[in-house]
C-alpha cells in the first residue's frame, strides 16, 4: 500500500498527549486506533505480546506471523503495518524512549541487545515464559490502570525488570553489562546518523560532533558491528531510501531531495551501488 506521505506516530494515538507510557489490550486495537492498520512509524518502542493470536504484523516490509507465545518488537522509526485477527487478545506496551531515561542514564537501553538496529523483531516463548511474563504484566498494568502514589517510578521499575527478562530470553548466555564508554558513543553516533543523515553523509561530520577522530570513529565502529562508519551511514540512508521507494508514491527526484541528494542521478548511483539494483527496479520488486 503506498500513500503521499507515511505518517508519524506518537502516543497520543492512544489519548493522553502528554504521556511517555501506555499499555492496553490488543483486542480491537485498529479499530480504537485506526493508523495501526495502515503503513505508520512511532516515535516511541512497541511491544506486542499476543495471547489468542492470529495474523501479521510488519515491520520495513518483513511479514511477522502473529502467534500465542511471542514478543513482537517494533523501534521507533520502522514503519509497521498492523494485521491482526479479530479474535486476537493480549498486551501492548508502548513508551518513548524519554520515559525509561527519566530515571536511568540516557543511553541504558543501548545494552539491551533486542533493541539494537539489526535485532529480529520477535522473541519465541515457551509456555511456562509467557505466563511468568504475564504475572510482571499484571503489575505493571495495575501501576498504570490505577495511578497510585509514584506509580511512574514504579512502572519504570516494572518496565526495567521486563527488559532484563526479555534480553535473558533473547540472549540467554550472554551476561547484561552496563554500556562501556565506546558503546555509549555508538549509541550517540547512531542517534546522530537519524538525525542529520539528509545534512550529513561523511564519517569526518560525525566524529567532529562526537569529539573524536574519524580513524577513533572507524575503530569503534569495527569494533562494535564489524562495519565501519561509512559502512553504517550508508547502510541507514539505504534503509531509509527503501521505506520511501515501497510505502510511497514519491518520484525518483522527490525520494533523492528527502534523502539529501542534490540532485536524483546522484541518488540513483548511491542506491545501485549498495543495492546492486536501480530505485525502479527495487519499487517494481516490492509492488510485483
Amino acid at each position: 500500500m503506498q500513500t503521499v506521505q507515511v505518517p508519524v506516530c506518537n502516543l497520543g494515538i492512544f489519548g493522553d498527549h502528554s504521556k511517555k507510557f501506555w499499555m492496553g489490550s490488543l483486542r480491537n486495537i485498529t479499530q480504537q486506533c485506526p493508523i495501526l492498520a495502515q503503513p505508520h512509524k512511532h516515535d516511541f518502542y512497541a511491544f506486542l505480546i499476543p495471547d489468542n493470536a492470529g495474523g501479521e504484523v510488519r515491520i520495513d516490509g518483513q511479514a511477522v506471523a502473529v502467534g500465542d507465545t511471542m514478543i513482537i518488537i517494533i523501534k521507533p522509526g520502522c514503519i509497521n503495518t498492523f494485521a491482526l485477527t479479530e479474535n486476537t487478545t493480549g498486551t501492548l506496551i508502548c513508551f518513548a524512549e524519554e520515559f525509561f531515561s527519566l530515571r536511568y542514564n540516557n543511553n541504558i537501553l543501548s545494552q539491551f541487545s533486542f533493541l539494537n538496529r539489526e535485532a529480529q523483531p520477535d522473541i519465541a516463548l515457551t509456555h511456562n515464559q509467557h505466563i511468568h511474563l504475564q504475572k510482571l504484566l499484571e503489575f505493571l498494568s495495575g501501576e498504570f490502570k490505577e495511578e497510585r502514589r509514584e506509580s511512574e517510578k514504579v512502572m519504570r521499575s516494572y518496565l526495567n525488570i521486563f527488559l532484563f527478562e526479555m534480553e535473558r530470553l533473547y540472549n540467554p548466555l550472554q551476561e547484561t553489562k552496563s554500556p562501556t564508554l565506546r558503546q555509549e558513543k555508538m549509541h550517540l553516533f547512531q542517534k546522530l546518523i537519524d538525525r542529520n543523515f539528509k545534512e550529513k553523509k561523511l564519517p569526518s561530520d560525525y566524529a567532529g560532533m562526537l569529539n573524536v577522530s574519524p580513524n577513533y570513529l572507524n575503530k569503534i565502529c569495527k569494533e562494535e558491528t564489524g562495519q565501519t562508519a561509512g559502512d553504517i551511514i550508508r547502510r541507514h540512508i539505504i534503509t531509509e531510501a527503501r521505506r520511501l521507494l515501497h510505502y510511497t508514491n514519491y518520484s525518483i527526484n522527490e525520494v533523492a531531495d528527502k534523502l539529501g541528494f542534490g540532485h536524483a542521478s546522484y541518488f540513483v548511483t548511491f542506491f545501485k551501488k549498495q543495492t546492486h539494483q536501480t530505485p525502479e527496479m527495487f519499487r517494481r520488486s516490492q509492488n510485483a
